[in-house]
């Protein structure tokens, strides 16, 4: 157990590579409670949250998810967020762990003018436990009469789950299939444990932080705090398809036009060791153009391979680029790959 964003969270219960492919090749159960819940609701909710996230919130349906950020005037992150739109004039935003109640007094600093909107931190409200893997679906459908298979990627349902209200998405962190369910905190521990009965046969194990990050870095995805912060821009982390450019104003929305218009200098990219040597956030990359900086790093269990991410001058970023990294003092050769490195099989979608 160690300190994570306030609260005491497991780094591993049987052991990160156990996890890990336990999760790519069955299903692993996760407690991401730490996650901050955010709502707005009132006739000008949608107003409120076009200006502050850069994503075109206009295009969500009742039952829709999408993923977004919250950005600085400079187009740099606050955070990065998912927006689930509840009903007509109601939306709950997931905020990442890390100063909740900083990231819930921004949303209301600069939605005031935003007219009716109410913004509540309902954080203490949710407890949110995560299944992921090939094996997610069918552990989790023994326990709901929700039919779990008309729930597309990003969408969500409202049901009951062990027998507890919860709010189900498809939705997760791992690049797997699977669901993140809202329940009461009061009713988590029975959820979670039923959930683990339910999966046993399945292989169900639960999971800790070390292979959470491994698994997301494997399906390249970006971490807030490491990979995107106050100091990298959406464009510059290979976000541009979360901006709405065909939306109206929003917070950053002029700094992110006028880089894009000027070129970038550097962007986010994946990469993979040529040679023995792991990279770790941090370490710094040579390339051609310039220097830049790994912000992820780490031997994946199931591709069995060292990989990462880092941000390279705008030369080195096209596929195949060699480029060093500076591991303990020694250069060691690096390629630029697709950042996704892992995609699950097309039979585990359904």
């Amino acid at each position: 157990m160690v300190p994570f964003a306030g609260w005491d969270m497991p780094v591993e219960y049987s052991g990160i590579v156990n996890e890990h492919m336990a999760v790519r090749t069955k299903a692993g159960l996760f407690d991401v409670s730490h996650m901050g819940e955010i709502e707005l609701a009132g006739k000008d909710a949608l107003a409120a949250l076009q200006k502050i996230a850069t994503n075109d919130v206009a295009k969500l349906a009742v039952g829709q998810a999408q993923y977004s950020a919250l950005t600085t005037p400079e187009g740099t992150f606050v955070d990065d967020l998912i927006v689930y739109r509840q009903a007509g004039d109601h939306y709950l935003v997931v905020v990442n762990a890390g100063d909740i109640e900083a990231k819930y007094k921004w949303i209301v600093e600069h939605t005031r003018d935003a007219g009716d909107v109410a913004v509540v931190n309902s954080s203490s409200r949710y407890a949110l436990l995560a299944v992921q893997g090939p094996a997610a679906k069918g552990i989790v459908q023994t326990l709901t009469s929700v039919d779990l298979g008309a729930i597309r990627y990003y969408w969500f349902a409202h049901g009951e789950v062990a027998g507890v209200r919860s709010i189900i998405s498809r939705t997760g962190y791992t690049g797997e299939d699977g669901f993140e369910i809202f329940v009461p905190p009061q009713s988590a521990d029975k959820v979670w444990t039923t959930i683990l009965e339910a999966g046993a046969d399945a292989g169900i194990v639960p999971v800790g932080l070390g292979a959470r990050d491994t698994l997301r870095l494997e399906a390249g995805m970006h971490l807030s705090g490491q990979d995107i912060d106050a100091t990298t821009t959406v464009l510059e982390a290979d976000l541009e398809w979360i901006v709405g450019w065909k939306k109206g104003e929003f917070i950053g929305r002029s700094a992110l036009e006028g880089q894009k218009a000027a070129g970038l200098r550097r962007k986010l990219v994946g990469f993979e060791m040529t040679a023995p040597g792991i990279a770790r956030h941090g370490y710094a990359a040579y390339a051609p153009g310039g220097e830049g900086i790994v912000t992820s790093g780490t031997q994946t269990p199931f591709l069995k391979k060292a990989i990462g991410l880092a941000y390279l001058p705008i030369e080195a970023n096209a596929i195949g680029s060699e480029f060093e990294i500076d591991i303990r003092g020694r250069r060691t050769p690096a390629r630029v790959v697709p950042a996704k490195f892992y995609k699950r099989p097309r039979q585990e979608k359904s």
